[in-house]
């Protein structure tokens, strides 16, 4: 699979550019990259939904993006800021404009505090008086869909699972962030509730003109949410594109299996096309040329001895594949 190559970096005023990331973990079977040259532009009031099966690195690229995870290699500027050369202190000031919403919304909350010492959390350390920072969660608890009157002395453990969720938004939105990281945001919510929080958050976005990194492993998911989407594939790009675009016409041979393995009432069976047969590899030991060859249905000796670069198949369509989808 995937090649490297910035074709997809725009030139743009971007409040996120990532250039060429790469993040390596060390293990005691050796070290490998969990993410291998990723490259993507996000604009204000933009959203990019990262997508791929589990282990594909979309995830440690959203938590690299916040410096959570060391940065091994390439660029990521935040407000034209290379977060990667800050110290500690300027990176802790800087992720306040950056915050980051995870996969199970009850454990990333504190069991002890209450809803609205949750919400309260920014303003408490920036000092803000606490008459001020109660009717400022009182507001955004609203915001969020929670009336304060009934939620505010709540503990996690007494909220559902997307009850729970809003606060975690809630709070993130509180300190007035530029960008947010969505980190699997509905994955662990029952279905009923996910179309709930991804309308409150396409809400929210558009009052707070939030730039968002919308991570998922379901393409049907991202292609009504995001704007553009980049596929992963074992730690490399292997398309990016209009999501719109890449959902109707997808030039990588991954992103066609990940939309084939949606499922489709409106077809026999339930699927589109034909699952994804073989594990991905191991990251310690990744194939080479291309990463997805061992899965492909149209590999071929070229793709074994030579690594796709990501380019151009259409007008803002990217894929990394020697033999691109009509």
């Amino acid at each position: 699979m995937a090649g490297s190559g910035s074709a997809h970096l725009r030139g743009e005023a971007a409040v996120l550019s990532v250039d060429g990331l790469e993040v390596e973990y060390h293990t005691s079977a050796g070290a490998f990259k969990a993410v291998a040259g990723v490259s993507f532009d996000l604009l204000q009031g933009e959203t990019l939904g990262i997508v791929g099966e589990s282990g594909c690195g979309k995830s440690t690229t959203g938590r690299a993006v916040l410096r959570l995870d060391p940065i091994a290699g390439g660029t990521v500027r935040f407000k034209d800021e290379a977060i990667e050369q800050l110290s500690p202190r300027r990176m802790q000031e800087l992720r306040r404009e950056m915050q980051m919403i995870f996969q199970d919304p009850v454990s990333s909350l504190n069991p002890r505090r209450s809803v609205k010492e949750l919400v309260m959390e920014g303003a408490a350390i920036d000092g803000v008086p606490q008459k001020e920072r109660f009717a400022g969660a009182q507001e955004m608890l609203t915001q969020v869909g929670l009336p304060s009157e009934r939620f505010a002395d709540m503990l996690p453990r007494q909220l559902s699972g997307g009850q729970a969720q809003r606060v975690a938004i809630g709070r993130a939105l509180a300190v007035q962030p530029a960008l947010l990281i969505c980190d699997e945001p509905i994955s662990a919510l029952d279905v009923s509730v996910q179309a709930q929080i991804l309308n409150l958050l396409e809400e929210l976005k558009q009052k707070y003109d939030l730039s968002i990194v919308f991570i998922a492993h379901d393409l049907g998911v991202v292609r009504s949410f995001s704007d553009n989407v980049l596929v992963m594939y074992l730690g490399k790009t292997c398309e990016f594109g209009d999501s719109v675009e890449v959902y109707e016409r997808p030039a990588h041979p991954y992103t066609r299996a990940l939309l084939d393995s949606v499922p489709n009432p409106d077809v026999d069976g339930g699927f589109t096309g034909p699952a994804l047969t073989g594990d991905i590899p191991s990251p310690l030991n990744p194939p080479t040329g291309c990463r997805f060859r061992a899965r492909c249905p149209l590999a071929q000796d070229r793709c074994a001895s030579e690594e796709p670069e990501m380019r151009e198949v259409r007008p803002g369509q990217y894929a990394a594949c020697h033999f691109p989808l009509d």
